[in-house]
């Protein structure tokens, strides 16, 4: 069975989420979206996983489905957690010295995304995290604890979870970010890494870009939207074609085998908020040549810059930029149809217009993945205006130019030229 699925999103309980994450809400998006398998995000969260016991039946082995819902929509058992912990790589033997003078003695701060296969297993990892943390402070709890630790805890829970670093690249919270990572998962997880199967891409990074570090040729790239709001969902995602079950999804993962997990949907890289260097407060966003050339140091005001993604792989890839190694999982880089149909129309994404147009797209050509990947031309332009449709159609053939984002500023995407955009609208309004 062919199915897109969705594993890192938050619920209503995590920071800066809408109220709107719901069980119920998510269903409904989900179905508008074209995702068949959804994580549930925030499971350690006790209110959370109270309703989640409450609401949801298993449907298939480790899938669950509303009590009160149709076939449609199923949810997978899935959690971030920020590890926030110091940890010092090496230590010369004999010596006494202070480890806080040790370059490698510094805070590391990593989020980490874990499968469950049961309400059970889940229930075991939260009493435990329970004695470390306060798990009802926020969705995604933020815990004193190492990364291989936290690993222990789960695996002991059950040998079929999964632990995968999220966000892999991005600057202040991930195994490999300029700020608070590490240079591989070895130094991460120790002992550990060998269950380490995959690593979340990020809305900042890609394949390509990982692909340039051998360090990850054996493991598997997954990517998720990381959504805080219902319409954010799939964003990124995840295609496989497999048996609906959490083994099969898992299985899929852990062998990388491209039969059954046929590919992964990006973001392109550039529109993420931390692909290149710079400092927002200042305006300033510089390529990693621009930033050797400052020494990493703003020229505004002369502190140092935030490192971005491109920034980092340049610093950790041993092979050329192009170069994709053997038995890769392929990828597609969309955007998603609200913004390619506001920049179609000139307009924000809040414009009742988009709003009006993205609605009336879906209810003609189906669900907004099969709107951006495989309706027809002729489709799109007998369900939409023509401007839309052939914003749609560059996006699938990548046809698009975007100013990088940087230092948590979101890229900005141009589909169409100035002058298209123009001529385009004077067109509409004459009609």
């Amino acid at each position: 069975m062919k199915f897109i699925a969705d594993f890192h999103i938050h619920s209503k309980y995590s920071r800066a989420t809408s109220k709107d994450m719901n069980l119920e809400s998510l269903d409904k998006w989900a179905k508008i979206k074209g995702i068949k398998v959804l994580g549930t995000g925030d499971f350690t969260h006790p209110e959370w996983f109270k309703g989640l016991k409450e609401k949801l039946v298993l449907a298939e082995p480790g899938l669950f489905k509303l009590k009160k819902g149709d076939e449609g929509t199923r949810f997978i058992l899935t959690a971030e957690i920020s590890c926030i912990y110091t940890k010092t790589l090496a230590v010369a033997k004999g010596k006494k010295e202070d480890l806080s003078s040790l370059p490698n003695n510094r805070v590391r701060k990593i989020h980490i995304i874990v499968f469950a296969p049961s309400f059970e297993a889940v229930e075991k990892i939260n009493a435990h995290l329970g004695w470390i943390g306060n798990l009802k402070s926020d969705g995604r709890p933020i815990l004193g604890l190492d990364a291989k630790e936290l690993a222990k805890i789960v695996f002991n829970a059950s040998s079929d979870c999964l632990v995968i670093p999220a966000h892999c690249m991005t600057p202040w919270f991930a195994i490999f970010g300029s700020k608070s990572g590490f240079d591989s998962i070895e130094e991460c997880f120790d002992e550990y890494s060998k269950y380490i199967y995959a690593v979340e891409t990020g809305l900042s990074a890609d394949p390509q870009m990982l692909w340039r570090m051998p360090s990850l040729d054996k493991i598997t790239l997954i990517s998720n939207s990381d959504a805080h709001s219902p319409q954010k969902i799939g964003r990124e995602a995840n295609v496989f074609d497999a048996e609906l079950s959490y083994q099969s999804i898992v299985q899929a993962i852990k062998s990388k085998d491209a039969s059954k997990f046929l590919y992964t949907i990006e973001f392109f890289p550039e529109e993420g908020k931390y692909h290149y260097d710079g400092h927002r407060n200042c305006n300033i966003s510089l390529s990693p040549q621009e930033s050797k050339k400052h020494n990493n140091i703003c020229p505004v005001c002369g502190k140092s810059l935030t490192i971005g993604v491109m920034n980092r792989v340049e610093s950790l890839a041993d092979r050329k930029k192009g170069f994709s190694p053997e038995g890769a999982i392929p990828f597609k880089s969309l955007i998603p149809l609200n913004e390619i149909i506001a920049e179609s129309l000139g307009v924000t994404t809040a414009s009742k217009q988009v709003a009006v147009e993205y609605k009336n797209l879906i209810k003609k050509c189906g669900s907004e993945f099969n709107i951006l990947l495989d309706a027809s031309r002729r489709e799109l332009e007998q369900g939409t205006l023509p401007e839309i449709a052939e914003g749609i159609i560059r996006v699938r053939e990548g046809r698009v130019s975007i100013a990088p984002g940087y230092d948590g500023v979101f890229g900005k995407i141009n589909i169409f030229s100035e002058g298209e955009e123009k001529t385009k609208s004077k067109q509409k309004t004459l009609i």
